[in-house]
């Protein structure tokens, strides 16, 4: 099966030149942490995106991990990342800190740097959730990604170009929703939300929030030909597997083996249809191999939800998890017809 990955570009300069960014990497120390401490004299004339900002700033940590690099060279890279929960649980990108990472430090808002392992990642997404052994933390307010509306105000904290400037604070609006971009040629990410609040190399893995200070989405790339032009993956992907990690200990990605794209990539493929998740390519053994489903069809909603994007599609078969069925209501090349599909684990 022809396989498309759908990631950010991993980029190893201080300044880049290429289409995407979102994250530092260099071979030198990053420079100490300097924190930013919330206005403790807020009056009533106090903006909303001050007030949000102050919400936020606690959660929000630098991240600075290792690679290996070419000819065994280790290679450094600093990026952002947001407390998810008060026993340790942090999100960032994949390419910031995943699972193939060597070491991982987090830097906190109390100024202490402590160690961190990787213990979900995924490639696809850019997403990745780390565990530090600590407690009493601050965690981030989650909004719905759901509910973003155009020319809503948008609010960027992270730590751009290295933690020398960490923890700042940007603004904008939502410039769109359910963005496809070509990352480089045949990777893509998909369904992204884009603002025009600014993002640079170290941004990654920080919030992007609401005027309420509620999260809603990960920033993860920018187009550095253009300006006020960054991406960020939406939130609601996350809750699921937050759900599971902190219930079982691990989440097994479920899948139901599809190679699928929304309306979003039609223009880069030439296919045409009005609705729904075009099926480009079926896993043998997978779920909807053994259901019938086929390439060339194109789901329309799994359990009576109708699907706009692939991530309406992975949010529902990750909250409804791997051993389960589910009914999948696809247009066929012979009409409409329903098939009842068994999620099964990546792993």
């Amino acid at each position: 099966m022809k396989k498309f990955k759908v990631l950010s570009t991993i980029l190893i300069s201080f300044i880049v030149s290429s289409s995407f960014t979102g994250c530092m990497f260099s071979q030198n120390k990053s420079s100490a942490q300097q924190n930013t401490p919330a206005n403790p004299n807020a009056s009533a004339n106090t903006s909303p995106v001050t007030t949000a900002a102050e919400k936020i700033i606690p959660s929000v940590v630098g991240i600075t991990s290792t690679f290996a690099g070419a000819r065994n060279k280790d290679v450094q890279g600093v990026g952002s990342g947001m407390i998810l929960d008060s026993n340790g649980y942090i999100l960032t990108n994949n390419h910031v800190a995943g699972t193939n990472t060597k070491s991982i430090k987090v830097s906190l808002y109390d100024g202490r740097d402590v160690s961190a392992n990787s213990i979900w990642s995924n490639e696809s997404l850019d997403l990745s959730i780390l565990k530090v052994n600590e407690k009493n933390l601050v965690p981030v307010q989650l909004g719905d990604s759901s509910k973003v509306r155009i020319g809503e105000s948008a609010i960027a904290i992270g730590n751009p170009l290295g933690l020398k400037f960490q923890r700042t604070v940007t603004s904008g609006i939502i410039s769109a929703i359910n963005r496809t971009i070509e990352a480089s040629e045949g990777t893509f990410m998909e369904d992204l939300i884009q603002t025009d609040a600014s993002i640079n190399p170290g941004n990654s893995g920080g919030p992007l929030s609401n005027i309420n200070g509620e999260v809603i989405a990960i920033n993860s790339a920018k187009i550095t030909s253009a300006e006020g032009i960054g991406f960020a993956v939406p939130i609601n992907i996350v809750k699921p597997v937050l759900k599971s990690l902190k219930e079982t200990g691990k989440f097994d990605t479920p899948v139901i083996g599809i190679v699928g794209f929304d309306k979003s990539m039609a223009g880069y493929l030439n296919i045409n249809f009005e609705k729904g998740i075009y099926i480009y390519d079926i896993a043998a053994g997978s779920g909807s191999y053994e259901a019938g489903l086929k390439k060339g069809d194109i789901i329309l909603s799994i359990n009576g939800k109708e699907l706009k994007s692939m991530n309406d599609l992975r949010e529902t078969v990750y909250t409804i998890g791997a051993g389960n069925t589910i009914k999948v209501t696809a247009k066929t090349s012979t009409g409409n017809k329903d098939f009842n599909v068994k999620i099964k684990s990546s792993s």
